[in-house]
């Protein structure tokens, strides 16, 4: 899967190698960064796109997690702690202007737990949290524990899901470089832990597919809990992946929020 890896960016007045966690554009003009943080079997792909169709303030930064893409021999976290950890490590000198998170699934996890971590270490509030087709983090565990089932078990799960493509599970080589980053991304959801804390200041946007009874209305919002800034619900027509499906939706809420206001 290729992916473009800009050889630099500008950042507070010195030029950085582009790590490979994000596809930072080169000497970008744009207001906002949004980092994209991708559902669990995601890529960065998902995001590649939206760079087209964004409003030209807004630069899209999608993360490349190890374990997929062109870090594929890099072992995948399979929790989130540690992942949130080098995260706010790598992310910091990138947050040279206003930015913002979007994620969807497991991706809204990181991206909340990461604007946590990176107002208690850094003191950074993020302007603008995007949380995309997962219910509030205090509502109890109910996914199933798949990512321990063998082999043929896992992949049978994976596809009931149906959020990976039916070309690609009926790949056996590809699945077989993809089972170990797939059980990571679940062992990550299935083993997070939240933990109550001081709510955020940022503003939240909780957004849900219609026909989504994993994260319903309902249970989108309870992310208003979180934070004392402003909290939104919008939901969307489409089940859990509605992301591929809304894109033009998408985009233009989040053009909305954070330029338009």
């Amino acid at each position: 899967m290729p992916v473009d890896q800009s050889p630099g960016s500008r950042t507070s007045g010195r030029t950085l190698t582009n790590p490979p966690w994000f596809q930072v554009q080169p000497d970008s003009k744009a207001r906002f960064r949004l980092f994209c943080f991708p559902y669990a079997g995601g890529s960065s792909a998902i995001f590649r796109s939206w760079t087209r169709g964004i409003h030209p303030s807004i630069e899209v930064v999608p993360v490349v997690l190890p374990g997929r893409e062109f870090r594929l021999r890099e072992a995948a976290f399979t929790q989130l702690e540690p992942l949130v950890e080098a995260l706010t490590r790598e992310i910091f000198p990138y947050l040279d202007r206003p930015f913002a998170f979007f994620g969807h699934s497991m991706g809204a996890l990181i991206g909340f737990e990461l604007a946590r971590r990176l107002r208690s270490e850094r003191g950074l509030e993020t302007d603008h949290i995007f949380i995309s087709g997962r219910r509030a983090p205090q509502l109890p565990e109910r996914d199933p524990e798949i990512h321990n089932l063998p082999d043929a078990e896992f992949v049978a799960e994976v596809q009931r899901l149906n959020g990976t493509p039916k070309e690609v599970l009926d790949h056996a080589e590809l699945m077989e470089l993809l089972i170990p980053m797939l059980r990571a991304d679940f062992s990550i959801c299935r083993t997070y832990n939240y933990l109550p804390g001081t709510p955020l200041k940022c503003s939240i946007t909780a957004l849900g597919g219609t026909r989504d009874e994993t994260a319903n209305e309902a249970k989108l919002e309870g992310w208003c809990a979180e934070t004392t800034g402003r909290c939104r619900v919008r939901m969307l027509e489409g089940d859990h992946f509605f992301i591929n499906q809304q894109r033009e939706a998408i985009l233009e809420i989040i053009a909305q929020t954070l330029v338009v206001r």
